[in-house]
């Protein structure tokens, strides 16, 4: 599910949906009649631009940034434009009313007040998965004091510099590259033959091989590996920073010594999740036939199904989740952590196989909840979705659901899974869905197939107040497991969220240290592993099991 974007939260090529699809959308009538935003471009390009022209307006003043706030969705107006081709000094004027390009409601609408306003040109379209990026033009804020939308001057904004990067953020990424080093970390790349046949151009696999401490001194030694994978949002600098946070874990004798390969499942589309899918490509097919023996020939890898195990959270946790599904052979087990909706009867709080089913409204007409804070609702589908389609059609949460899950239209672009003006469900779709991506429905139709390979091997944690409900699809799904027998091992840590899963006390990535004990003791049974404080001397990986 979404990350949290703060300050901030690829080359986009292809298009799923039209620029337009927000026409529909239900907005306050209007009380004035035109409101438009002058916006100038730089005057020092020496080349066009072009790229989605983002206004955004929020009530206040002193600001040095105006964007969304995912905890307070509405709180900032958001317009969008497509422009292209803007030469030095050249200006575009924006009215996101007409465009059908507003967000919560027509600016038109507005009530009189003191405003600020921003302009962001997201010049590679990923504003919708990442945010801000440092090749993006924005504007300084405008103060609006007194402003009446439609009235007076328009607001005229120019695009003057790009995004700063957070100086703690680039020290901090500094700090990660700098233990880049044979024995400690790498990067591996590997241009996928499977991938590069289906897009028609270079396409790599990627992620950074972590070693555990004392692998260069014992090099006669296996080792279990965990393939991870971050949520929506990650990338391949947050994958190293992940996985370095782990080898000191392993070093401090917190964790067992194991290889950790922090795979990057982000691409233009959102995440691709390592699903073969007809939209993003066979990444599940690449990652097991290509990637893997790569990564084995070149590493000491315990290259059997207990050896290779698999860990994520959020998206992150359902790509591990269905690879243990899709690919029971190859993997040992998965521990996926509050994974993105493993059973559509509850896909964040709508049951999409219900007659009529919708995705912003009940049956009895409530706004059906996508994000919380404990017992209180931040925001919506509805809001969600039609907030997304502002920023851009592609990148954003639940288009890249459809992207991975979906079949394609006539045109070759993913069929929408429901009508984003009003939110009604395509039961044709969905049923493609449930075939393909369901993940109860895929183990229970096909459980005789899967159950000597898959049975005991599914561990699944979330917690009771997840930020995103996503512990509703995985009581579902625990209960069709059980049903079948499959003994699988499903934790729910009470009053815990999405995003303070790991913590105990003050050690915010302490379940790591559960999860990769009961991880080693799978591949090494005989170890008996415990936690131990750190020694001057390096740690003796024990035997691999045979």
């Amino acid at each position: 599910m979404p990350k949290l974007r703060l300050a901030t939260p690829l080359c986009y090529t292809l298009f799923f949906a039209t620029l337009h699809t927000l026409t529909a959308f239900s907005q306050t009538p209007p009380t004035h009649p035109h409101v438009h935003f002058i916006v100038h471009a730089p005057s020092t390009l020496t080349g066009p631009i072009s790229g989605r022209l983002l206004i955004f307006l929020k009530s206040g003043t002193g600001d040095n940034e105006v964007s969304t706030d995912e905890l307070h969705p509405t709180a900032a107006w958001v317009g969008a434009r497509e422009v292209q081709s803007l030469s030095a000094g050249a200006f575009v004027e924006i009215n996101p009313d007409a465009e059908g390009m507003a967000f919560p409601s027509s600016f038109a609408s507005i009530t009189p007040g003191d405003y600020e306003v921003q302009a962001v040109l997201d010049v590679d379209h990923t504003y919708n998965y990442s945010g801000r990026s440092p090749q993006d033009w924005i504007s300084p804020v405008l103060n609006l004091p007194h402003w009446t939308p439609g009235e007076g001057p328009e607001p005229t904004l120019e695009l003057t510099q790009h995004p700063t990067e957070d100086p703690a953020r680039t020290a901090s990424l500094a700090k990660a590259k700098a233990q880049i080093a044979p024995g400690v970390v790498q990067l591996e790349k590997l241009q996928s033959p499977l991938l590069t046949r289906f897009w028609g151009r270079p396409i790599n696999l990627q992620g950074w091989v972590i070693l555990p401490p004392g692998y260069s001194e014992h090099p006669k030694e296996r080792y279990p590996t965990v393939y991870w994978t971050h949520g929506f949002g990650g990338n391949l600098e947050y994958s190293l920073a992940s996985g370095l946070r782990l080898r000191d874990r392993m070093k401090e004798g917190k964790m067992p010594p194991m290889i950790w390969v922090m795979l990057d499942e982000s691409c233009p589309q959102g995440t691709h999740e390592f699903a073969d899918s007809v939209n993003n490509g066979p990444w599940g097919a690449a990652l097991t036939t290509e990637f893997l023996p790569y990564l084995e020939s070149k590493y000491r890898m315990d290259a059997r199904p207990t050896g290779r195990l698999l860990n994520g959270h959020s998206s992150g946790g359902w790509a591990t989740l269905q690879l243990q599904v899709n690919y029971p052979k190859i993997f040992g087990g998965t521990w996926s952590t509050s994974p993105d909706p493993s059973d559509f009867h509850d896909f964040t709080n709508a049951d999409l196989y219900a007659p009529n089913a919708n995705l912003y409204r009940t049956t009895e007409g409530a706004l059906i909840p996508i994000m919380r804070d404990h017992g209180k609702v931040l925001s919506t589908l509805q809001e969600l979705a039609q907030l997304e389609q502002v920023l851009g059609p592609y990148g954003g949460q639940l288009a890249s659901f459809e992207w991975v899950f979906s079949p394609k239209n006539n045109s070759g672009s993913p069929q929408q899974m429901f009508n984003r003006a009003t939110g009604t469900v395509d039961p044709a779709v969905v049923s493609y869905w449930r075939d393909h991506y369901d993940l109860a429905h895929i183990v229970e139709t096909n459980w005789p197939i899967l159950k000597p390979d898959l049975k005991g091997r599914i561990h699944l944690i979330v917690g009771t107040a997840d930020t995103f409900y996503l512990d509703g699809a995985a009581h579902k799904f625990e209960a069709v497991l059980n049903h079948l027998g499959a003994d699988p091992h499903f934790t729910y840590l009470p009053d815990r969220t999405h995003f303070d899963l790991y913590a105990v006390n003050q050690d915010r990535y302490a379940l790591f240290d559960q999860i990769s004990a009961e991880m080693y003791a799978v591949a090494r049974p005989n170890s008996h592993w415990q936690p131990h404080p750190p020694t001057a001397s390096t740690p003796q990986p024990s035997p691999q099991s045979k």
